[in-house]
């Protein structure tokens, strides 16, 4: 893609009522608009929504497969998709307005920032998935202790994480670092979930980067874990 057609979509973000973005690192202030912004922490259900669901984020959402694909499903519980790349999100956000889908909403900022702009609790569940493995840099992984420290801020008692992904040493290192987490407990791991009945039928919902990954012969893993009442 072209820088000049990346800058198109940043622009066309701004002007997106179902986006919203960063202002500055540190603050609950996010930019609704190119001409408005608010704080929405503790307040997404209301204000973003305008009811009271529940709320799942999808996490490195990218073009926010699962995020449009559950909100279908799901009409009754509202879906945010979280990632940093915003021409990602421009494709997400897009479709959800042409398909109307009234409990869609993105989130661009970096998933380490995410207990800064939701509060105690305020999450029902998370799906990470395909995240960047981060090879060399196990702080960055989105399920290293202190990730799963921020997850725990904003998840309810026993809300549920779950993660795909085609990594095996992430998946390792990922099932290693919930088990050893004191406020987690896992329910459930596959490292090949299409090798038998899928656990979950909501697994069936395939993004752009495991499609790519299935036709490279790679396994697909999951794995699911709560935060303890």
């Amino acid at each position: 893609m072209s820088r000049r057609r990346k800058l198109e979509k940043f622009a066309d973000i701004l002007s997106f009522p179902n986006v919203f973005e960063i202002t500055e690192i540190g603050s609950p202030i996010l930019r609704a608009s190119a001409f408005e912004n608010v704080e929405l922490k503790g307040k997404w259900a209301s204000k973003v929504f305008d009811n009271n669901n529940p709320i799942c984020l999808e996490l490195a959402c990218g073009r926010g497969e699962y995020t449009l694909a559950l909100a279908k499903k799901y009409p009754n519980t509202n879906f945010i998709g979280v990632d940093i790349k915003g021409a990602r999100i421009w494709q997400g956000a897009s479709k959800a307005i042409h398909q109307q889908l009234s409990n869609v909403a993105f989130l661009r900022i970096r998933i380490e920032q995410i207990d800064v702009y939701f509060d105690k609790n305020e999450i029902d569940d998370i799906w990470i998935t395909f995240p960047d493995p981060f090879e060399a840099k196990e702080n960055r992984r989105t399920t290293s202790p202190l990730f799963l420290d921020k997850y725990y801020q904003i998840v309810k008692p026993l809300g549920k994480i779950n993660l795909k992904t085609d990594d095996t040493p992430f998946y390792e290192y990922s099932v290693e670092s919930v088990n050893v987490h004191e406020n987690f407990d896992i329910l459930y791991q596959n490292d090949n979930i299409y090798g038998q009945t899928l656990y979950n039928p909501d697994l069936e919902i395939k993004t752009y980067y495991e499609i790519q990954h299935l036709s490279n012969n790679k396994t697909i893993k999951y794995l699911l874990f709560s935060k303890k009442a």
